[in-house]
């Protein structure tokens, strides 16, 4: 298979900007959206963080959306707390608005940021507080491993995630109509969304290569009945170019 014409699930700003990097390589790729985000009220206790940020070693934003968020309450007043993010796209938004952002160059999940030296420094002094940037719900490894290296963490959500209402089939129609190869997902949530959409399709779904950002969603799309699942090291457009390029099945 040389020619990829690929789905792509990311919300409708993120696979616009993706669709154009693809489309300059050459390849198709259609848009159905299988997450939507909605920013979550702005509380008291909410701007009350982010006033006092010093009180913490380390931020750490988990997503694209949460950056954006985070850079809209700052409005310019940069703490000199350290601040970190899960991968480089979501480095770029904050460091866009003059942020200077620590993230692993290997890889776009929290496994691989718990590994990187700035962020074991930040919180080994005593009494290490960090705060988490992140949507509503999700992982709380991230959480879990800081807080066994004796850091305490807080969170602030900013945003839930949701899968915008389709009819029922339009996955498989989609994917018949414009004879797509495979399949792109951006997060865990991306692909139960996925799974989801397709239903009772899921079974030829299933069949579709599917590239996925880390080892982490490889795993459950396997346990899920992918198989075909490519593990792109990373979310970026650049990952995901050289998975399509090195990938034929």
């Amino acid at each position: 298979m040389t020619q990829w014409r690929v789905l792509l699930t990311r919300p409708a700003e993120e696979s616009a900007t993706l669709a154009a990097s693809l489309s300059q390589a050459g390849i198709f790729s259609s848009s159905l959206p299988l997450l939507d985000i909605e920013p979550l009220p702005v509380t008291p206790g909410q701007q009350a963080v982010f006033h006092d940020l010093g009180r913490y070693c380390a931020v750490i934003v988990v997503s694209k959306p949460a950056a954006r968020l985070a850079v809209q309450q700052l409005n310019q007043a940069w703490p000199h707390t350290p601040w970190f993010s899960v991968g480089a796209a979501t480095a770029q938004v904050l460091a866009d608005h003059g942020l200077t952002v620590h993230y692993p160059f290997s890889g776009d999940d929290s496994e691989a940021l718990l590994q990187l030296p700035a962020l074991r420094e930040a919180i080994a002094r005593p009494g290490a507080r960090v705060l988490i940037l992140r949507g509503e719900g999700g992982r709380e490894l991230l959480a879990e491993r800081l807080r066994e290296q004796g850091a305490s963490v807080d969170y602030l959500e900013l945003y839930r995630r949701f899968l915008p209402a389709y009819d029922a089939g339009v996955l498989m129609q989609r994917i018949q109509l414009e004879r797509l190869n495979g399949l792109v997902v951006s997060s865990g949530q991306g692909f139960m969304n996925l799974q989801a959409l397709a239903g009772a399709d899921w079974p030829q779904v299933a069949q579709l290569p599917l590239f996925v950002p880390s080892p982490r969603v490889q795993e459950m799309a396997q346990a899920a009945g992918a198989e075909k699942v490519v593990d792109c090291r990373g979310a970026s457009a650049t990952a995901l170019l050289v998975a399509l390029r090195s990938t034929t099945f």
